[in-house]
């Protein structure tokens, strides 16, 4: 294959007004990524990651899916008996095949800004992109990789038994990017899994005080709430099937707990009713607090159990589930909005045949000042790729309002993944431009250049409204 240096100043911009909009009002905005799975631990420590191998494969599911694809064995996947380097030429073996799925463009624009290699990676071009790029790397950390990149605001995903040591580090360091934790309680709900009563402890043990009924649960949780607080936090989230919307009663919620507490099986029913308790006195902590709440709904996971076994949790095994979405949606968000407090609210789709769904959901809860109230995110997971960014874009333009839409995220282990960001404003200027061309909007590039920085930079300013003073 040979070096064609597509990822030129105008990749995927397809026309002069696509181009003006992308360079003249896009480009060099900062990044606020308000959600992603990057480590605080090795932001804290500031250490050079030196390794692509380490930045671009350890942890990153999508890539190990395409090396399965492509036949790659196992152990130059996610084994230990085998080197980086060698990793990485499997990776490069695997690249040439990854034409049309998004890997190929992430794994370029990613070559491109971080290490301004054009080469096409592939077998004959493996060794002298991975001495580059380790030269590179052997000088920048994780903070600077950051900094390169413009980006403003990090927002982690945590655990609420996390004691936030690294960000509290990372605080006192000054970074330029400003790193704030995320409040991801999924294990609170998850009633039936075999380690909760561990989990529980391990929370009593943060708190400081015993957890025997639903009361001192609810008295934990605003604990750790109030203590993400003090850390910045403002954005919780979730990563759940589908939203939990059952009837309880605070006594019902509470005669499970104790019953699981003294370990008697408890039933579906009941484990649903308890975790509907929780999540809704959650998005009540929310609301009080001003906090935006994230939901991710709709993966399938772990469908592969024996690479479950050998490799534990984000394996790579995870699917597009076809679970019932609209009713619990509507059920939480109303019972909510009936008691004042429903708060700012994004939730994100797996399966675009729910794209209508979601984005018509998120129109029935608006609230008088505060404009975009209910997001529907950005394509997420399998669908963050040209097409599903496109598909989102005009369903959300067809249903809502595209203005004022809060953008692009990562979602992404890998400190190498924000030319993400690049990408979806390269497809949203380009989508614009197209209604241009076809006469479908006016072609005032001023206007139009507002609402792309809205949507790129200053929606998501304005909606979170994170302290960006250091």
């Amino acid at each position: 294959m040979k070096n064609t240096t597509f990822i030129n100043d105008n990749f995927l911009l397809q026309s002069n007004v696509a181009e003006t909009l992308y360079h003249q009002f896009a480009k060099d905005l900062p990044i606020i990524d308000y959600h992603n799975h990057l480590s605080p631990k090795m932001i804290s420590e500031d250490q050079p990651i030196k390794n692509i191998t380490a930045a671009w494969l350890d942890g990153d599911h999508y890539k190990w899916r395409a090396m399965r694809a492509n036949g790659v064995d196992e152990i130059f996947i996610t084994g230990d008996k085998t080197s980086q380097k060698e990793k990485f030429l499997k990776w490069a073996e695997t690249v040439p095949y990854t034409l049309r799925n998004p890997l190929f463009h992430w794994t370029h624009l990613e070559l491109k800004r971080y290490f301004n290699i054009d080469d096409i990676l592939q077998s004959s071009t493996a060794e002298e992109v991975y001495e580059k790029a380790n030269f590179v790397l052997q000088d920048k950390t994780p903070a600077q990789l950051l900094e390169q990149m413009n980006v403003e605001v990090i927002c982690t995903t945590d655990d609420p038994t996390d004691s936030l040591e690294h960000h509290k580090i990372i605080a006192k360091k000054g970074f330029f990017t400003r790193v704030l934790p995320t409040f991801r309680p999924d294990k609170l709900l998850l009633i039936k899994e075999d380690n909760y009563i561990d989990y529980l402890q391990k929370l009593a043990t943060k708190v400081g005080f015993s957890i025997t009924n639903l009361s001192d649960l609810l008295n934990a949780i605003k604990n750790r709430v109030d203590f993400f607080e003090t850390l910045g936090c403002r954005v919780s989230d979730y990563g759940l099937e589908q939203i939990y919307a059952g009837d309880f009663t605070d006594e019902e919620a509470d005669e499970v707990l104790k019953k699981r507490l003294s370990k008697i099986d408890i039933s579906e029913d009941e484990a649903i009713l308890f975790a509907s308790c929780v999540l809704f006195k959650l998005c009540k902590m929310y609301y009080a607090k001003g906090w935006i709440q994230q939901f991710h709904l709709g993966a399938l996971r772990n469908n592969n159990s024996k690479l479950l076994n050998q490799i534990g949790l984000d394996a790579g095994v995870d699917s597009i589930g076809d679970f019932t979405q609209a009713k619990p949606m509507s059920t939480l968000f109303n019972k909510l909005d009936a008691e004042n407090s429903l708060s700012k609210t994004i939730t994100y789709n797996l399966n675009p045949a729910l794209n209508e769904v979601f984005a018509t959901m998120m129109g029935n809860y608006s609230e008088s000042g505060v404009p975009g109230k209910m997001q529907w995110g950005s394509g997420w997971w399998f669908l963050d790729q040209k097409d599903g960014m496109e598909k989102q874009l005009n369903t959300l333009s067809n249903m809502g309002l595209l203005s004022r839409f809060v953008g692009m995220l990562t979602d992404s282990r890998s400190f190498l993944s924000f030319p993400r960001h690049e990408y979806f404003r390269r497809i949203l200027c380009n989508l614009i431009a197209e209604d241009v061309k076809q006469g479908l909007v006016p072609n005032d590039i001023e206007f139009l250049g507002k609402m792309i920085q809205d949507i790129c930079y200053y929606n998501a300013v304005n909606y979170f409204k994170f302290d960006l003073e250091q």
